[in-house]
């Protein structure tokens, strides 16, 4: 009996020892046969690179899209609506640089349509803002986080330099070129205006005038973006003064030679603004081995 007990025992730890997996080799350093790295999921390498990133079908982007142009544009007839209101004093506002100078009427309405035109204009420029942060809700969840911080100092700057654009055609190129245009004939004519016509050339005046300041944006996108060189950039300075030129002759809505050189040679310091804003950004890139 104690014979065969022993001989069930012996025969147990013979199989303990077999069922035993076999160990790994080592080396001094530590094993040969290391763990296999952990499995990521939801992104790749580049992962960090879009941060919140959620799949949205087609439809909702869409629906999202129609929903943002739809608050801009009660954002815009809200602002026009106000401004409707207190039309009559921004008129006498725009007419303050022509001191001196009588407005007519010349058709029946007229003036109701001038009202529409200048409460549109206000109030698009009262709205501005929250366009585009509208326009920025909905472009900057599918960027990158390299193209968030280009996008949104861009658009920041591209606003200040439109209401800087503004400013400057309203306090040197309107008063410049109307002192100008009042000069030249006032011993043969009297100038007798039409409100209509008026208001037309200094709203467009300032609003192309607005538009020729977003060139230090432009570059300064190309320049950050690697496109175009300072150095290539101000290598081409006779093309740019005679692009000035020309868009001083286009964008002003009168023929008068004081309002073109004054809008070219904004344009033209711009353009050197620019160089040296690009320059800059260049110059704090980390160099890449």
């Amino acid at each position: 009996m104690t014979a065969r007990l022993l001989a069930l025992l012996q025969q147990a730890s013979d199989v303990q020892t077999f069922s035993r997996p076999p160990s790994l080799p080592e080396s001094p350093d530590g094993p040969l046969l290391k763990p296999p790295p952990p499995i990521r999921i939801g992104g790749g390498a580049n992962a960090g690179d879009l941060p919140d990133e959620v799949e949205m079908p087609l439809v909702d982007h869409l629906e999202e899209l129609r929903q943002r142009v739809l608050r801009s544009l009660l954002a815009v007839v809200v602002g026009a609506a106000l401004c409707l209101v207190a039309v009559k004093p921004l008129v006498r506002m725009l007419e303050a640089p022509a001191s001196g100078i009588h407005f007519l009427q010349l058709a029946p309405g007229e003036f109701l349509f001038v009202s529409l035109k200048v409460a549109g204009y206000a109030g698009l420029t009262l709205a501005l803002p929250y366009v585009l942060y509208q326009g920025l809700a909905f472009v900057l969840p599918g960027l990158t986080r390299r193209e968030q911080r280009l996008i949104a100092p861009a658009v920041a700057g591209s606003a200040v330099l439109f209401v800087a654009g503004l400013a400057f055609a309203w306090w040197a190129l309107v008063p410049a070129a109307l002192r100008f245009l009042v000069s030249y004939g006032a011993d043969v004519v009297e100038p007798l205006w039409s409100i209509e016509r008026y208001l037309d050339f200094v709203l467009l005046l300032m609003l192309a005038t607005g538009l020729a300041f977003q060139l230090p944006v432009l570059q300064l996108l190309l320049g950050v973006l690697g496109l175009v060189r300072w150095r290539a950039m101000l290598g081409a300075w006779r093309w740019v003064v005679l692009s000035a030129a020309l868009a001083g002759a286009v964008l002003t809505p009168s023929t008068d030679p004081i309002t073109m050189l004054l809008l070219a040679g904004a344009i033209t310091a711009l353009f050197l603004v620019g160089v040296a804003l690009v320059a800059l950004a260049e110059s704090l890139r980390p160099e890449t081995p």
